[in-house]
């Protein structure tokens, strides 16, 4: 039995000014996170702070053309959201691929972004974690890490981040609005989350004491040629081995503009701007992709067990910018790859 207080904030104001004062507190919105954690031992808050309440579950359009994501919007609500289908239909489309319709019910956009690894060991408190306890050791190592990542691990940490989501906006370039007690500011997604380093307990770049209030998508033209591949050992709520989100321009048969971002195969969502810049004005073939991918898994490193993923990675972006140049995107719903 973990034991703990609970409060509700009134505002964002009164959550910042609360976890202030109860530095071993947590935030709590859908809790479909933290709970889990909570109930392995891996989290032990003295107080859960409930922002549930708080008036940030509105998407609304901005004057830069973009959208503004409250933080507590439900991910079934983004999905669904005429905005979102309409002009970031990648988004919608990484969410329907994640976890299960009454997750995705509970689930907040904000809590998305701070999804913690699904790493076995980091779940499996009788065993070293750098993650969990700082300085016991990485027992994915040398231990059964079929799982784990191939890109920007250090030997502390080969934990992957397993948010869907979280890939699409790193391929759109999303900006994450944070409020805390110095103020408010902006954290572009590339700079949100980080590599595992000599740190790798901190999985982002938040400060002490702030919070997520919205997350902004700049104006987007990628309608038609986007697709999320996800690819998982079971098509039923599981965490992707490799997944690729990719968002295209196209004049005729030629890339005018390119995203791509690898998912499960490192500890934040994974961009190589060189590969984009490679599909500039290059026919959407076989050779082009293949180029891009390479560049993409440039420096990938494979463990005793998950070898596998290194051309698994290749062949899920190779088969996601085929996808986006026919303007065939993934279907969420057969989940069968085309």
């Amino acid at each position: 039995m973990i034991n703990f207080q609970y409060t509700r904030a009134t505002d964002v104001a009164d959550a910042i000014r609360l976890l202030a004062a109860y530095p071993e507190a947590k935030f709590i919105a859908g809790g479909t996170n933290l709970i889990d954690l909570m109930k392995y031992g891996i989290e032990r808050p003295t107080r859960l702070i409930d922002i549930s309440r708080l008036p940030l579950n509105t998407i609304e359009e901005v004057p830069s053309g973009g959208i503004k994501i409250g933080a507590l919007v439900p991910n079934s609500d983004l999905a669904y959201h005429p905005l979102v289908q309409q002009h970031y239909p990648l988004i919608s489309s990484s969410i329907l691929a994640g976890a299960s319709e009454q997750l995705r019910n509970m689930a907040s956009t904000g809590g998305n972004l701070l999804q913690r690894t699904r790493c076995l060991y980091f779940y499996d408190v009788t065993t070293p974690c750098n993650k969990r306890t700082p300085g016991s050791g990485c027992s994915a190592i040398n231990g059964i890490n079929r799982g784990n990542g191939i890109l920007g691990m250090s030997e502390l940490c080969i934990a992957t981040h397993p948010s869907d989501f979280c890939v699409a906006l790193a391929a759109l370039r999303a900006k994450i609005h944070v409020s805390g007690p110095a103020g408010n500011r902006i954290i572009p997604i590339e700079d949100f989350h980080r590599l595992p380093g000599d740190k790798p307990e901190h999985d982002n770049n938040l400060e002490r004491g702030e919070i997520i209030t919205a997350i902004e998508l700049p104006e987007s033209k990628f309608t038609k040629h986007y697709t999320y591949l996800k690819i998982r050992d079971r098509l039923s709520y599981a965490f992707a081995l490799v997944s690729a989100a990719v968002a295209l321009e196209m004049d005729g048969d030629r890339i005018t503009d390119a995203r791509i971002a690898l998912g499960g195969v490192a500890h934040k969502p994974w961009r190589v701007l060189e590969a984009e810049a490679s599909l500039h004005g290059q026919k959407g073939d076989e050779a082009t992709f293949a180029r891009a991918a390479a560049l993409l898994l440039s420096g990938a490193r494979a463990y005793a067990h998950n070898g596998f993923k290194i051309e698994l990675a290749s062949r899920t972006a190779i088969r996601a910018l085929k996808q986006a140049t026919n303007g065939t995107p993934q279907d969420q719903s057969s989940k069968k790859i085309i």
